[in-house]
């Protein structure tokens, strides 16, 4: 049976006018044709025409029949379609999955060539590059294929990686800067607020030691122009010795965040959203943000976040993994422990000395740094990490969970204000 990538929704219209005059058991055997593929004609009885026939010839270049093994690993005859390595064909059959499926199975078709048939190599022509839908697991290919790829092919490249840069920036940016914004002038509270700037909540909860129970009022000591009623409950006041209120905006920052990025191969898509996220978070004066990216090397990125793409074309995905490398080096960039939020986003695939990374970050905690970990900055679900490791790091009580870019500001906005980390479902952690 052919796996295919999924329903879709665009171009079915043909298919969708075409069913509504189809009796339902016809129907049915035609869109099991449409599953099995090719090999299913027989044992269906039904032939394909017209879009459904095109739709079926780019779906079978992919997942259909070949020399070797299909995807589901049963051996097959001869080859009777595909893609090969020819760039002219590969080029066509993007125009033509981007015709019959939408964007988002386009994404998934992509992805499937890329892996099963080894195009990597067609991805450093311009041509092939003009022809794809650009994603973020495009990126990351694009990245690993960066020091290979011709000057012939850079600036196209570029210009793919910006266009998904700059779409992950208008769905991030807004919420980002809004939910930080508000932990930051929570964050820096004032002993001697103005009136209107009382946290009034806080003010209650510091000084519920100083309540006061006021007795109940009595016949004798009511007056006549008194509204108070002899054998009522005692009543009380809490006495606000100590007032906390919201500091005012200030230009300079409030806040350090070091974001420490593992870019071997298995944390493309984590290393795109961390760079779209460490340019906006540059971008705000209440924060000073530091970029460090590290395999078995630490390379410090900060003076290119003006440019998320800068930062990326900077990154080298694959390589070893050394963690404490780059936390020693964070750690001797702090300043400001109290102050400091470092974020570490790594699967915790450590090649270093585990022991001395587990130190480090105890002696950071211990400083007063925010610690968070995150397996994962990204939409793929459930990773692949190092379990002895995120365990160790959840004793000393930093805890590492994935983290989606939606949920992303609230963890940060947590971590400024010293707060309970939102982790999500604990089914997909340590």
């Amino acid at each position: 049976m052919r796996q295919t990538p999924g329903e879709t929704t665009e171009g079915s219209t043909e298919r969708t006018a075409t069913a509504s005059h189809t009796p339902p058991d016809a129907e049915r055997l035609q869109r099991w044709r449409m599953v099995l593929g090719a090999d299913g004609s027989d044992s269906t009885g039904r032939s394909l025409t017209g879009q459904d026939a095109a739709m079926d010839g780019a779906l079978d270049a992919l997942y259909g029949g070949g020399t070797g093994k299909k995807p589901n690993g049963r051996g097959t005859g001869a080859r009777s379609a595909g893609l090969g390595t020819s760039a002219p064909s590969v080029a066509r059959w993007l125009g033509d999955i981007r015709t019959y499926f939408p964007s988002s199975v386009v994404q998934v078709m992509q992805r499937d060539a890329i892996d099963r048939l080894g195009l990597s190599a067609l991805l450093l022509e311009p041509e092939m590059l003009e022809a794809v839908e650009p994603d973020v697991h495009l990126v990351g290919t694009l990245l690993s294929l960066n020091k290979a790829m011709p000057e012939t092919t850079k600036e196209t490249a570029r210009a793919v990686v910006r266009k998904v840069v700059e779409d992950l920036e208008r769905r991030l940016e807004s919420r980002t800067r809004a939910t930080l914004t508000g932990a930051l002038d929570r964050s820096a509270r004032v002993s001697r607020p103005r009136h209107r700037d009382i946290d009034w909540d806080r003010t209650i909860r510091a000084n519920l030691k100083n309540y006061l129970t006021l007795p109940a009022p009595d016949a004798a000591t009511t007056t006549a122009g008194e509204t108070g009623t002899a054998g009522a409950a005692p009543t009380g006041t809490v006495v606000p010795e100590r007032l906390i209120g919201y500091g005012r905006s200030s230009r300079s920052a409030k806040k350090d965040i070091i974001l420490c990025i593992d870019q071997s191969g298995s944390m493309a898509a984590s290393v795109v959203h961390a760079s779209v996220f460490g340019a906006v978070l540059a971008s705000m004066r209440t924060l000073s943000t530091r970029l460090v990216v590290f395999d078995t090397a630490v390379v410090d990125l900060t003076d290119q976040l003006d440019d998320p793409v800068d930062v990326l074309f900077g990154t080298q995905l694959g390589g070893g993994t050394d963690i404490n490398r780059a936390l020693a080096y964070c750690q001797s960039r702090i300043t400001r422990p109290a102050d400091t939020v470092v974020v570490l986003v790594s699967d915790l695939y450590e090649g270093g000395i585990r022991d001395e990374m587990l130190k480090r970050v105890a002696a950071m905690k211990a400083s007063g740094v925010q610690f968070v970990t995150l397996l994962a900055l990204s939409d793929e679900g459930a990773p692949a990490y190092d379990h002895e490791h995120a365990a160790a790091l959840g004793a000393l009580g930093a805890p590492a969970f994935a983290c989606t870019p939606d949920l992303f500001p609230d963890v940060m906005a947590a971590a400024i204000e010293k707060r309970p980390l939102p982790i999500p479902d604990k089914e997909y952690q340590p």
